[in-house]
């Protein structure tokens, strides 16, 4: 049986933990009776197995069944090591979709909404140490518009761009021991202009006469080896870096920045201790010193103007769904971009696994992380959103990879953006608030069209017509050619700004286009054009890319797409990553710089 084997938090990472993927009693609740006939209660019979943490609607949960259902339950039997007996016990979830109530041994211990981030309860005080029951009540409303669904389709067969929808489980769950004094957070910051590492981190518990050491390794050389003495929970520690002897010599040329073409991580451990020296906590996690801004129309990173060349990326398997079979599945998606030219990816209408960003992170791969949007807003959509992102940030904060946050797309759950002030104000205060929470990265308010306030005008563009549309693909090669044509064109019938904002000088760049139909195999489905072979393939590719690379405004381009999804075959990868046709020419077509080198 597959399932997922690997550490789930590869950013904080301890020592000891269980892994509690695998075979798991599970039950339809069809009416809704699950509550009221009180099935968290042992006694009660679970008619399905299933397998975590993939969905029933996937093939790998061994249910496959993609019919509705709102409510599902999900029952385990549990060790807890014997061990572990003087320390607090965490419960983790790397996701449930869409709310969950948890209960051990018959009694309710949690409550999660959101279903696309982690969450953890302590059940220490729940159980027995003997054998314990585990209980997980999910709700995942099939039909409401409300909620963040990204692509998870409210009908029950999928259709255009809409997919099957993951419900429940669908991300590790897991234990570990706390110590009653533990490190709670951990927060690094970059800061290339200074050389510093700004090291947060919150102590839980009791934290008189306790100290935590931090010692920071550079290619298995210790660089810095540190003490804090605890005066209250939250604390910080801006290290220097430039000064340590190791990067005397490296500091003018910024050797060991992280970037794609050299994803230098530091690794990092943090040590609780009490006055005796013993051990109370050891944390590992690692960083990239990395800097992302914008300046004069362009993206820089490390202070360099950086064209980015990204695949959107929408994060599904045939077997899966939204979960990965295998974690070498999350490392081979982004070695199979790497291989066809692209530096990163748009990970699209999905909070992606952690482990995702690990690989990203350590192949250096840039992302932007996208949440999944609601179809309609209301005032109860907007504060679900909120709330996600406040999540997100928390969880991912720490990854060098991740360069942009998307908090909107096409006016998906803002369909009256463009007049609309309640909208607008949405908009603005996901943008204010990300950046609230996080200086360190840009943010696209609406990636697409009728933009608000925005770190990057990000356009989708699609009209670039078939081979013999020749009228069709001038129109698109113009509408790219300059500031002007760019913000004047309204590709999806619809303006690039919304009433109100306009254009302050932010880079352009085409954030959807492409998206080439091309059938491999027996699969049915559709594409913005298509065509019949391999050749034709490559050379519409090339077609459309001699377009983008023409521009003399664009500043980076993101691709649609890596994969087939479902009836989606506008992928450069079939649904199963065989590659479409050599992934080589689409890496010669991707290297194509400026339109000097395009014959």
């Amino acid at each position: 049986m597959t399932y997922r084997t690997e550490y789930p938090r590869p950013q904080f990472v301890r020592e000891k933990w269980l892994n509690l993927n695998g075979v798991w009693d599970f039950a339809f609740d069809n009416q809704n009776n699950g509550v009221k006939e009180q099935w968290f209660k042992t006694d009660k019979t679970f008619d399905h197995t299933i397998n975590v943490p993939f969905a029933y609607q996937s093939k790998l949960s061994g249910i496959n069944d993609r019919s509705f259902c709102d409510h599902v339950w999900y029952r385990k039997s549990i060790s807890v090591p014997k061990e572990w007996s003087n320390q607090r016990i965490h419960l983790h979830f790397g996701a449930v979709d869409y709310r969950a109530w948890i209960y051990v041994n018959e009694q309710f211990v949690g409550f999660h909404e959101g279903g696309h981030v982690s969450f953890f309860i302590d059940i220490t005080d729940y159980l027995t140490w003997n054998e314990d029951t585990l209980v997980v009540r999910v709700e995942d409303p099939s039909t409401d518009e409300t909620i963040p669904r990204g692509k998870q389709f409210w009908n029950e067969k999928s259709d255009a761009i809409w997919y099957t929808r993951t419900t429940g489980i669908w991300q590790t769950v897991w234990l570990e021991p706390v110590n009653s004094t533990s490190i709670s957070k951990l927060r690094l910051t970059p800061d290339i202009d200074r050389g510093d590492i700004k090291v947060e981190f919150d102590v839980q518990g009791d934290f008189t006469d306790k100290q935590v050491a931090i010692e920071i390794v550079y290619k298995n050389k210790r660089v810095v080896n540190d003490t804090i003495v605890l005066t209250e929970s939250y604390n910080n520690r801006s290290i220097n870096l430039y000064n340590k002897k190791i990067f005397r010599t490296s500091f003018h040329n910024a050797g060991w920045n992280w970037s794609p073409e050299s994803p230098n991580l530091f690794d990092i451990k943090l040590v609780l201790m009490n006055e005796n020296d013993d051990v109370l906590d050891e944390v590992e996690s690692y960083f990239g010193m990395r800097k992302v801004h914008t300046e004069n129309g362009m993206v820089y990173l490390n202070n360099k103007p950086y064209y980015q060349k990204l695949v959107l990326d929408q994060g599904y398997w045939p077997e899966g769904l939204l979960t990965a079979p295998d974690d070498d599945d999350l490392k081979k998606d982004i070695v199979l971009a790497q291989e066809m030219g692209f530096n990163g990816c748009r990970k699209h209408q999905k909070v992606e696994d952690p482990r995702f960003l690990y690989w990203a992170d350590k192949l250096g791969f840039l992302v932007w992380g996208e949440c999944a949007s609601s179809p309609s807003y209301s005032e109860d959509a907007a504060a679900r959103l909120m709330k996600e992102w406040i999540e997100i940030i928390e969880r991912d904060y720490n990854h060098p990879s991740l360069v942009a946050w998307v908090p909107l797309n096409e006016s998906w759950g803002v369909p009256f953006i463009k007049a609309n002030k309640q909208q607008q104000h949405h908009s603005l205060a996901l943008y204010h608030l990300i950046h609230s929470l996080d200086t360190t990265r840009i943010v696209i308010s609406n990636d697409g069209w009728e933009l608000t306030e925005t770190d990057i005008c990000a356009i989708h563009n699609y009209n670039h017509g078939s081979k013999d549309q020749k009228q069709k693909y001038q129109w698109f090669l113009e509408s790219l050619s300059t500031k002007d044509a760019i913000l004047n064109a309204k590709p999806a019938k619809r303006g690039i700004y919304a009433d109100g904002f306009k254009h302050q000088g932010e880079p352009i760049l085409l954030t959807e286009f492409g998206g080439i139909g091309f059938k491999v195999g027996e699969v049915l489905g559709w594409g913005y054009t298509s065509v019949k072979n391999e050749e034709e393939f490559v050379e519409d590719y090339e077609r459309i890319m001699k377009a983008v690379y023409s521009s003399t405004i664009l500043h980076g381009f993101c691709y649609t797409q890596l994969t087939d999804v479902e009836q989606e075959i506008n992928g450069l990868l079939t649904y199963n990553r065989q590659p479409k046709c050599d992934l080589e020419k689409i890496k010669e077509i991707n290297e194509m710089w400026h339109r000097d080198t395009i014959s």
